[in-house]
């Protein structure tokens, strides 16, 4: 975006502030839409949607949702034709809806009883079935009735250059990544058949069986793929009114003929619809949104295509604009499983500038899982990615991954590693010029492809331009080169394992497994509802993520283990010329008896401090924090004495501890993470008198203005209290882990039968300097 938001308003205005601090939020980039039948806003329910109704008569339909069978539009005679069951119609349309909504959401009813159910229900009923189910309701539901058990993904790989050498590297990642399908489109039209190339030869580095897709003008696709260089198509629009699909001169009849056209080739097809396309289009008759989508979902399975790609699509940030919109979005799915169509369900366009949003939007989908969960998953960053932004992209992968761990479900996706991605994209820029140069299409200068293999987008790459593109594309059309040129050509250049990948894809091809409902490639075997039937029918049934599946999903950055966070306080210790173990700066002394001195401080450090531990949680040195805290003391005219406690390592008794101890009766108590409480001898043991409870934000300056204000407390004044500042910073988040296993270290010190430790300090340099 260029635009930023609104600028907050001067203070000096008459407006509660909190006001000027919503308006510089992401979320003010989002514009919501009202309730307008007349103008098609209208999500579930428009009074001009016709009421569920059905005739039959001598299995012919005569009647559908209020319209007689002279009055049908195509949309109605293909639906009448194809789609109702005239024999379940009977039963279907008398049951009452509620009854049929309870049954969605019944464990005990299984999944082809409701199918077979829904072939008898008119578009209208379909709408009002699902109208009637909570979101939680909509989720259950689709987890029940989805038609594979094993969930997918599929990864959008495009960039703005239609760099081929970056295609093909971000290719390699995103099937690393475990994508089940990736799909592409291209800046520039003509460049088509480079992108399909590319994207190809890409895939096959590292895996076998990954579907690829080249999103272009229909006839030219369907080209693309009779050369074996698509493997899938999705790009068949269906839409909910006449005048929408006469607009872009199709038919029902037309779009069944092009579906079975790509099927005959063994290119597995899908249709595109979803929740306000008609109404981007003009053409909504002021239906609403769900009652198009019911009606869009019915010519699908009409037409005998294998899944569709639905969930508002390029229409679902209008959609998420209306109230109760994300809801219908997740209806227009549920109906598409409920007919036995595999469901793409959507999420690959970015719904909102917020992320909350777009995080709460994927979260059921993780929940109940999905054919494939994003119909398009940005694999690249939000400025490569040619179909616009994607729900999620590039640059929040590693949060996915991280939802799928945080819920233990299967979006997937596998977190890979640096050095593996690296290899992967080396590999395959060298396979992709290695080809390029067999078939005569160009020779790649070396700077090129190392420019792209360490590039995270296109606007840091030295390759090729979109114009350069043009007549290698153009080349490889003309020529007539097949996959099986390619194939050839990865052999003869030494790429044996991509060469026998991409065959593993034509072969597939010929056995046409993988047009079976909801198939895709597993370890070179095909999986779909044939093989691996969804059977949800409550706790313990359905899919469960096998252990090395689990294992795999948890592989991410940034996991703490007590090992790794002593490995960083031993280099830590080196760092500032201490051992790995008991720092030489804070020496024994003996058993630590009560003070008589009435302006003594006591500094009571915990098991670990300056032993196993030596910096805090905000990175400071233990020695500088000591040196700190005393010259605060000293400044303030009191006199430090440091002692070890064995017994606790809690902070409020070490400050309790040190306190009782001290002539002046108030002490200092202080974990080695850098918490730290100002304690006095005749309190209880949670009421102090200062605390920095958030250490990782502590600096040096308020260690040394809390020594100072104990000091001042031993002569009776009341100094205002130091407080550490925090911008909601989400700290938990952050140091939580480490903390925890912190704490562990400092609790496994932990001897109740050892008194206190007298400590002589040897600061390494003068106090005041050590404490700057």
């Amino acid at each position: 975006m260029t635009d930023m938001p609104p600028k907050a308003e001067p203070q000096s205005s008459n407006r509660w502030r909190r006001f000027a601090e919503w308006d510089e939020r992401p979320l003010r980039y989002d514009l919501f839409a009202a309730e307008n039948p007349e103008a098609g806003f209208s999500v579930f329910r428009s009074p001009y949607d016709p009421a569920p109704s059905l005739s039959v008569e001598g299995g012919r339909v005569t009647v559908m949702d209020g319209k007689a069978e002279a009055d049908f539009d195509i949309l109605d005679a293909f639906i009448a034709a194809h789609h109702i069951d005239p024999v379940m119609a009977e039963t279907a349309m008398a049951m009452d809806p509620g009854e049929i909504a309870r049954r969605l959401v019944d464990i005990n009813v299984p999944r082809q009883e409701l199918e077979a159910l829904a072939r008898g229900l008119t578009p209208a009923r379909l709408a009002e079935v699902v109208g009637r189910l909570s979101a939680l309701e909509i989720a259950f539901a689709y987890s029940k009735m989805r038609q594979r058990q094993t969930p997918g993904n599929q990864a959008h790989v495009t960039n703005a250059k239609d760099d081929p050498l970056q295609l093909a590297a971000d290719a390699a990642v995103a099937v690393a990544l475990g994508f089940d399908e990736i799909e592409t489109t291209m800046r520039v039209s003509s460049n088509s058949w480079a992108n399909a190339l590319a994207c190809t030869v890409g895939a096959a580095v590292g895996r076998g069986g990954v579907l690829f897709q080249c999103s272009i003008e229909e006839a030219e696709e369907l080209q693309i793929g009779l050369a074996g260089l698509a493997s899938y198509a999705e790009t068949v629009s269906v839409y909910g009114t006449e005048r929408a699909f006469i607009d872009g001169d199709d038919t029902p009849w037309s779009k069944a003929l092009l579906t079975a056209a790509y099927a005959s080739r063994g290119i597995k097809a899908r249709c595109t619809s979803g929740a306000a396309a008609e109404l981007l289009m003009g053409f909504h008759e002021q239906r609403s949104l769900l009652y198009l989508e019911a009606r869009c979902l019915c010519l699908q399975r009409a037409m005998g295509v294998q899944g569709t790609q639905n969930g508002g699509i390029d229409g679902a940030p209008l959609t998420a604009s209306m109230a109760g919109g994300v809801r219908e979005l997740m209806a227009e799915n549920l109906i598409a499983v409920w007919l036995g169509l595999e469901c793409a369900s959507g999420n690959d366009c970015r719904t909102s500038e917020s992320e909350i949003r777009v995080g709460a939007k994927i979260t059921p989908y993780l929940l109940a899982g999905s054919d494939l969960i994003c119909s398009g998953f940005g694999s690249i960053k939000k400025y490569d990615n040619s179909f616009n932004p994607s729900l999620f992209n590039g640059e929040e992968i590693e949060d996915y991954l991280l939802l799928q761990r945080d819920f233990q479900t299967d979006g997937g996706l596998t977190p890979v590693e640096e050095d593996q991605v690296l290899g992967l994209r080396v590999r395959a820029v060298e396979a992709l010029a290695a080809v390029m140069e067999e078939l005569d299409l160009g020779t790649v200068p070396r700077a090129r492809m190392m420019s792209v293999v360490f590039a995270s987008g296109s606007e840091e790459t030295q390759s090729y331009s979109a114009g350069e593109v043009t007549p290698i594309s153009a080349a490889i059309k003309a020529r007539g080169i097949t996959a099986l040129d390619v194939v050839r050509a990865l052999g003869r250049r030494g790429y044996t394992e991509e060469a026998e990948n991409l065959l593993l894809m034509l072969r597939q091809r010929i056995s046409g497994d993988y047009l079976q409902t909801s198939a895709l490639v597993r370890d070179g075997r095909v999986l779909s509802a044939i093989n691996d039937p969804n059977d949800y029918r409550g706790p313990g049934t359905g899919y469960r993520m096998p252990e090395p599946r689990w294992q795999a999903v948890q592989g991410i950055r940034n996991v703490l283990t007590r090992e790794r966070v002593l490995a960083a306080e031993n280099v830590v210790g080196e760092a500032v010329g201490q051992a790995a173990g008991e720092a030489d700066w804070l020496v024994p002394a003996g058993v630590a008896a009560k003070g008589s001195d009435p302006h003594e401080v006591v500094i009571g450090v915990s098991p670990a401090f300056a032993r196993q531990l030596h910096q805090t949680t905000a990175g400071h040195a233990l020695s500088d924090v000591v040196a700190a805290l005393v010259d605060g003391i000293e400044a303030g005219g009191g006199t430090a004495r440091l002692v070890r406690m064995m017994h606790t390592a809690d902070t409020s008794f070490l400050g309790l501890a040190a306190a009782r101890l001290s002539g002046s009766g108030f002490g200092i108590g202080i974990q080695a993470k850098g918490t730290t409480v100002l304690h006095q001898a005749d309190r209880m043991p949670h009421m102090n008198l200062e605390l920095f409870s958030n250490a990782p934000l502590t600096g040096l300056e308020h260690y040394r203005a809390l020594g100072r204000n104990a000091a001042r407390h031993t002569y009776g004044e009341a100094p205002e209290p130091v407080m550490v500042p925090t911008h909601g910073e989400a700290l938990g988040a952050r140091f939580h882990v480490r903390v925890a296993l912190l704490y562990a270290i400092e609790t496994g010190l932990i001897d109740l039968t050892v008194h206190p430790i007298e400590l002589t300090y040897r600061p390494a340099r003068p106090v005041t300097e050590a404490a700057q």
